[in-house]
């Protein structure tokens, strides 16, 4: 009987805990969208974590005193706004004034495309956007009001998700110490001193990962505007926007960059696309083989089999957010591999040697 009784006993605490793990994956997946936003928030925290220390930190002057961290988020917050407010000025009116006269002159690009295609032979009359439209896939024409709509909606929830990264990436760069007391409250004593470890990397890979982003989104978008005014592309510095933009998306990004880049030159004339398109080729293979290496291998210490792994999962599961995001989490998995591994293979031999990785 007693037998029978520890029986039923490990099959109800067995049914309980599928039970409670079906429970938890089907909340994880119903709050995806939220947990998305909360990974992302937790990801600038903790690129932008290692400035607000350095700004914290006591400097020798100052014998002891030192910033407070709030005055010290503040500072970086109003830094990264101060910076988009300059290019802003500098980018935004002409910006503006290409965006407005490409959008006029739209269909006069359109119709000069067609003419290079069918002086090549790639088509054989001349469509009109209004036949374009027509003969737009069944019902995309009936439901303008619902996908006019659809699309405010989603711009919408574009703007509330940003506001509330923002937000909470904030709040979690006040709380972040806090925080990772009380996680490590539920790690065993002897890992803690592991997981704190673990936790510092992943944040200085995190951070690595956000200036080599940003570095190379300025330095393509550089390039990008100046190569393409001196060849006298019209509409450059959208072109140049396209392009820095981009870069923030793997592999695909410098693609549909210089795809759009070529389309433009091509409403000139073919000889200009040509150009372009070397150009653009060359650029991305000094990118590749030059700025890639040095400037995102070098600090995030991620190899490109991973990567290219990572990218196809990640934009797999949540697209163009799963691509950017693929590289940091990549990152933040190496280094808990490496400690997890490393507690794996010395702990059995020496508890205190488990610190020393």
């Amino acid at each position: 009987m007693t037998s029978d009784q520890e029986f039923n006993r490990r099959m109800l605490r067995t049914v309980l805990t599928v039970a409670a793990v079906g429970v938890l994956i089907a909340t994880a997946w119903a709050a995806r969208d939220a947990l998305m936003l909360i990974y992302v928030s937790s990801l600038i925290a903790m690129g932008f974590s290692p400035l607000v220390g350095l700004i914290e930190r006591p400097s020798v002057r100052q014998r002891g005193g030192h910033v407070p961290r709030l005055l010290a988020i503040l500072a970086v917050y109003l830094a990264i706004i101060g910076a988009f407010v300059l290019v802003g000025l500098l980018i935004v009116p002409a910006l503006i004034e290409q965006a407005t006269a490409l959008w006029e002159r739209l269909p006069q690009h359109f119709n000069d495309f067609q003419y290079v295609l069918i002086h090549y032979k790639l088509t054989t009359r001349p469509v009109t956007l209004q036949e374009a439209v027509q003969n737009a896939p069944a019902g995309s024409g009936g439901n303008a009001v619902a996908t006019v709509l659809a699309a405010l909606s989603s711009v919408m929830g574009g703007v509330l998700g940003l506001i509330t990264i923002v937000i909470l990436s904030f709040y979690l760069l006040i709380e972040g110490d806090r925080l990772m007391q009380y996680a490590t409250r539920f790690v065993p004593t002897p890992q803690r001193a592991q997981v704190s470890v673990a936790a510092r990397e992943a944040v200085e890979k995190v951070s690595a990962w956000l200036r080599a982003q940003l570095t190379l989104a300025g330095v393509m978008g550089a390039f990008a505007a100046i190569g393409l005014a001196l060849l006298r592309v019209p509409y450059f510095y959208v072109v140049a926007l396209i392009a820095a933009v981009g870069e923030t998306i793997p592999v695909l990004g410098p693609i549909i960059a210089g795809v759009t880049a070529v389309l433009v030159s091509l409403s000139v004339s073919p000889r200009l696309a040509l150009t372009v398109a070397i150009y653009f080729t060359a650029l991305h293979q000094f990118e590749a083989n030059v700025l890639v290496p040095k400037i995102m291998e070098r600090n995030v210490g991620v190899s490109p089999v991973a990567v290219m792994v990572a990218l196809l999962i990640g934009a797999s599961l949540w697209g163009f957010i799963g691509a950017v995001l693929a590289i940091p989490t990549v990152a933040i998995l190496s280094v808990m591999v490496e400690q997890f591994s490393g507690v794996a293979d010395t702990g059995p031999k020496r508890s205190v040697s488990g610190h020393h990785s």
